[in-house]
């Protein structure tokens, strides 16, 4: 199970998040949020299965491919975190055939794509930040429990450069050719603490690409850089709408 865990966090494999959903159960995990006091995050739903749902909804209203998207872009999300569950619970039962698997694979056009992106959980900034702190504190969460949860979350402290200048240091990040995330905590070994949470939407294909090879290098500075971060809480507050919170 931890190798299932690893994964998930090292590699962004949905396969594997889905798959620790169905063992721990949909339910348990949900109810974490409520345990963490997250309470802007939406409800948790297998992500995996919901790529499905335009292929079920084309067979089961013989629609076309132009309808099927229409039907998919005004569904509410209740119904589609319903058929994205079921279809994961009947995949347990029934996997998929390689045919099976081509034909909805051959749906996921950019269009189809953009829906499934959108459609994703969503939270705020404030909601991860919050359990980065937790996580970074090493005081929220019993000793027992970072035993297990210590190796998973922070695999950068694998690289033996790493080692030499941090304490620890855990991240996960996620992305879709429209959005990329990164939630990351850190401590160095002057005891300075530091948790980063970003999350861009949106993304044409030039943006999306420009900022997934400067990510660890921006992550690099700010960790590193006290100048680079006061300029980068400046630039952050004079944001229209900005509250000045970085």
């Amino acid at each position: 199970m931890s190798e299932v865990a690893n994964g998930m966090i090292a590699y962004s494999s949905n396969a594997n998040t889905d798959y620790l959903m169905h063992i721990l159960g949909l339910q348990y995990v949900n109810d974490v949020l409520t345990q963490l006091a997250v309470k802007e995050h939406e409800p948790l739903y297998p992500i995996v299965s919901a790529i499905y749902i335009p292929t079920q909804l084309m067979e089961e209203k013989s629609l076309t491919k132009k309808e099927t998207l229409t039907a998919l872009r005004d569904m509410d999300m209740t119904e589609y975190r319903e058929r994205a569950v079921t279809i994961h619970e009947n995949w347990v039962e029934h996997p998929l055939t390689k045919e099976e698997k081509a034909k909805a694979l051959k749906m996921l056009n950019m269009d189809f794509q953009k829906v499934w992106s959108d459609r994703l959980i969503r939270a705020s900034t404030n909601n991860y930040i919050s359990i980065l702190e937790k996580l970074n504190s090493k005081n929220y969460f019993s000793e027992d429990v970072h035993k297990y949860l210590d190796p998973v979350m922070e695999q950068l402290m694998l690289n033996p450069k790493n080692q030499e200048w941090l304490k620890h240091a855990g991240q996960k990040g996620g992305s879709t050719a429209f959005v990329l995330t990164l939630a990351a905590y850190a401590e160095d070994k002057k005891g300075n603490q530091t948790e980063i949470a970003f999350f861009a939407n949106d993304l044409n294909t030039m943006e999306q690409l420009k900022l997934s090879n400067s990510m660890n290098s921006f992550q690099l500075k700010f960790l590193t850089d006290e100048g680079f971060r006061m300029r980068l809480k400046k630039e952050l507050s004079e944001l229209p709408n900005s509250k000045g919170n970085s």
